[in-house]
């Protein structure tokens, strides 16, 4: 399919982090002088004894990007293409440079994310800080309020489906993107969740992570669509028509990208209902 840059209008994206353990040991434990990896390790204990869950989720500022999934989709959301960045080195530098060189070179299509507000584009904000890379257009301050690209409210910059299904936080949306995936018959999570991605990349295994992160970008996309459907922007019928194309074009890839295979043997089935 073709994905030059006057068919994108859209860009859904997820990322997966690790932990800076130099910075972590720099900024949390100054005068323990922690190598790396114990210092990662010890932050995790005391987040997880922390939280009332129990989970060892870092903060958003100690982490870097190691994975980054983007689907290409068109106006009326037929998927283009989906490509990880960096592969298969997955640099954070060099993800986080072509991340922001992407959006410009698509003419800064609408990004779409699931929770990205929180964390997704803090992460490639924060790295673009950090790394040195210039990123006007998003960080447009001086446009008049609803024109900011970082507006919480401009949704033609950046749709947080989050944002949306939930009310901007009016309610909480308890299950997050596996549950909506699952209420449309989609994979959802089978396996692996962000909470693991610290150990598999301690294990050499960056590559399940941007298997993985693929997953998440699919499950995203038809959640989008679907959403498509409830703000009148798409018929039912037209939206399951891209269903089903979308459904082909991992078919006719999966030997090729085993995260594909992985994601159609979980494909579930979803009927309307019947009066």
């Amino acid at each position: 399919m073709d994905d030059s840059s006057s068919q994108v209008k859209y860009l859904i994206f997820d990322c997966e982090a690790i932990a800076d353990g130099e910075l972590i040991s720099r900024v949390k434990y100054p005068d323990a002088e922690l190598p790396p990896v114990e210092a990662i390790q010890r932050f995790r204990s005391e987040t997880a004894a922390d939280r009332p869950d129990g989970k060892d989720i870092l903060p958003v500022t100690y982490m870097l990007p190691v994975s980054v999934a983007i689907a290409k989709v068109d106006p009326r959301g037929r998927l283009l293409d989906l490509v990880t960045l960096d592969s298969p080195q997955y640099r954070p530098h060099v993800i986080t440079k072509l991340f922001w060189q992407g959006w410009q070179h698509y003419k800064r299509p609408t990004l779409v994310t699931f929770n990205g507000r929180g964390y997704d584009l803090p992460l490639l904000e924060l790295a673009a800080f950090r790394y040195g890379y210039s990123v006007p257009a998003w960080f447009n301050s001086e446009e008049k309020s609803y024109d900011q690209s970082r507006n919480r409210y401009n949704s033609f910059a950046h749709l947080d489906l989050s944002d949306l299904i939930s009310n901007f936080g009016a309610t909480r949306l308890s299950g997050g993107l596996n549950l909506l995936a699952n209420l449309i018959g989609k994979p959802g999570k089978t396996g692996i969740d962000g909470s693991k991605v610290q150990d598999m990349y301690h294990a050499g295994e960056v590559q399940a992570i941007n298997d993985y992160c693929r997953c998440d970008v699919l499950d995203t996309y038809f959640v989008f669509l679907r959403t498509r459907v409830l703000m009148g922007k798409l018929k039912l019928e037209e939206e399951q028509a891209l269903v089903d194309e979308a459904h082909k074009w991992l078919s006719e890839r999966a030997e090729a990208v085993p995260a594909y295979r992985h994601y159609l043997d979980h494909w579930g089935e979803w009927h309307p209902p019947q009066d």
